[in-house]
């Protein structure tokens, strides 16, 4: 725990990159391999889950020291963060005995969920009398489920990679998918010689940099292929050794979620792994879903038959990364898709002599009637209860793109909103599947978003180095007379600017709720989002994806804010 800690603090003390690196390398390379195991865990950005309720940690700590309920709020007011503002009340104290990382969290930790409260107040205070300031921070944040450092899975990767001697898309790989802390995990993670064996590792996702400049800018069009840039679940189907898995891009296992899928490849070949987007789909507009309907899909436990037909899902595949367990990464983009082409054509039934080269890019040309549907009849993976689904789509190509030059194209990606896509995705034929968002053969080209002027009416404070600062704030528009929220947003200020927001919030802070302040509507910002769809949860009957600050309106006062008719306007038009 003590060089775990330490490691911590070095993290977060700085923003060289090569700093973080160095420090990560001395820490693994000195660090037992349970221990390290369990560092990375934490890292990368894996979590346990909360272990005791932060009202009860609150209580704890302001018996134990005798700091009243009002100073210890107004503690945690200034401070931002309960495990810091615990830490900075307890008495700090030199450990009285080393205390292993994997212990502390095996045997100390994760036990506390099986006590009652009594027995949790003794462990925890316990814990609290061995630590020094720093230490009882990380504490607070481990037991908590809130632990969060400021270095990215792309850093772990090369510490380790430089430590182990492994190329980095190997540790990638390996980091993937189900994997327990433990030091048989550390120790294959860290030998040249291990093989990739666990059937449901997924590959590490290959990322697309954002198109700034113009599409003429990469060259000669006929060494590209578009694709539309779709809302949905990025996600890898994996069928090997007769089972079938789905992984999303966050590493969250969700082949339950989506059975259609599931049952679709089912009929796929042992050894096959395919990436694409998971969306609702609209068959007859060929079009996905808006995205608050696959959201519906979400998170559930148990998907009746009514939800499974209202919101059919399909997998867009768009890539092939492992063909008759062979990795195929290395292979050319197009080899890949006409390999990915035949697989799903000869699943329906369609002759391979469709794919032959004259149909090439694959996503220039290829149909959408290409699908995983027939294979459902001779698969063993299919659910009696997903009868009314037969035959299923599940399993498709993306609608095609043509284009023979640049400014076909860019006529194309004005259809974007009509396809209810984000713009395009642009892909050099010759590229092999990478790791992480390397620069050069894969790019997004978004199409502009959605703007409006809003009023800053409430505000929060933030996480992390923002547990001090209001950073989170909500926005309205103008209806009937009245300020209506509909957007919350967090990022797109600079540092000089959130400064200035919140020295505004203190001095005009009107009412307090928890940890929400009701600030006096004078700032207007002009709010950037991708998309706009009814909702019936909003006080503003809509609701907007992925907004965020795109400039501080200081030449506008609150009158001149846009109306919640404009926004309906854009929803209408879209």
């Amino acid at each position: 725990m003590d060089d775990f800690s330490e490691l911590y603090w070095q993290l977060d003390s700085t923003t060289k990159t090569n700093e973080k690196v160095a420090s990560l390398k001395s820490y693994f390379a000195r660090a037992k391999p349970k221990d390290a195991s369990w560092a990375i865990h934490f890292l990368a950005g894996r979590r346990i889950k909360r272990l005791v309720g932060t009202k009860l940690l609150r209580q704890w700590a302001t018996e134990l020291t005798g700091v009243s309920d009002w100073m210890f709020a107004e503690c945690y007011d200034r401070v931002g963060d309960l495990a810091e503002t615990i830490s900075l009340i307890l008495p700090s104290r030199s450990s009285r005995d080393s205390i292993e990382l994997s212990d502390l969290i095996e045997n100390r930790l994760l036990p506390l969920r099986e006590l009652g409260i009594v027995q949790q107040r003794d462990a925890v205070i316990e814990l609290w009398q061995r630590f020094d300031q720093r230490q009882l921070f990380v504490l607070g944040k481990l037991m908590m489920g809130g632990f969060r450092v400021g270095v990215s899975k792309r850093l772990v990767n090369r510490a380790i990679s430089e430590i182990a001697n492994v190329d980095s898309a190997t540790i990638a790989h390996r980091l993937m998918g189900d994997w327990e802390p433990s030091e048989a995990f550390y120790c294959e993670l860290m030998n040249p010689d291990a093989g990739e064996t666990a059937i449901s590792k997924p590959y590490p996702f290959f990322l697309a940099n954002p198109l700034k400049d113009s599409p003429d800018s990469l060259g000669n069009s006929s060494n590209w292929c578009a694709e539309w840039k779709w809302d949905g679940i990025r996600a890898q189907v994996i069928r090997r050794e007769g089972q079938t898995f789905i992984w999303s891009r966050g590493e969250d296992l969700v082949t339950n979620q989506f059975p259609e899928v599931t049952s679709a490849a089912g009929g796929l070949p042992d050894g096959t792994v395919i990436d694409g987007e998971i969306l609702g789909w609209d068959e007859e507009a060929n079009r996905p879903l808006e995205f608050s309907q696959l959201q519906r899909r979400l998170g559930r436990k148990r998907l009746g038959k009514k939800l499974l037909s209202e919101v059919p899902v399909a997998l867009l595949a768009f890539d092939l990364l492992e063909q008759d367990g062979i990795d195929i990464r290395e292979t050319g983009l197009i080899g890949r898709q006409t390999a990915l082409s035949k697989i799903l054509a000869s699943l329906s039934g369609i002759s391979a002599a469709k794919t032959s080269q004259e149909d090439l890019p694959l996503f220039a040309s290829a149909t959408p009637s290409w699908i995983v549907g027939t294979s459902l009849e001779r698969s063993k993976n299919v659910d009696p209860q997903l009868d009314i689904m037969r035959p299923s789509p599940a399993i498709r190509l993306p609608p095609p793109i043509k284009f023979s030059n640049w400014s076909e194209l860019i006529t194309e990606r004005e259809r974007s909103k009509q396809m209810r896509s984000e713009g395009l995705m642009l892909k050099r034929k010759t590229s092999a599947y990478q790791v992480n968002r390397p620069v050069g053969d894969w790019w997004k080209w978004k199409v502009e978003p959605y703007t409006v002027d809003a009023v800053m009416i409430y505000a929060q404070r933030g996480h992390g180095r923002r547990a001090s600062l209001y950073t989170d704030y909500t926005f309205a528009v103008w209806s009937e007379g009245d300020l209506v929220p509909f957007a919350k947003a967090y990022s797109g200020l600079t540092d000089k600017e959130i400064r200035k927001v919140d020295a505004f919030v203190r001095k005009n802070t009107n009412e307090k709720f928890g940890p929400v302040r009701s600030v006096t509507p004078k700032l207007v910002f002009e709010l950037a989002f991708e998309n706009i769809q009814r909702s019936t949860r909003h006080k503003s009957g809509i609701a907007v994806r992925f907004p965020r600050i795109s400039r501080w309106r200081h030449d506008k006062k609150p009158a001149d804010a846009d109306s919640l008719q404009t926004i309906v306007d854009m929803l209408e038009a879209q």
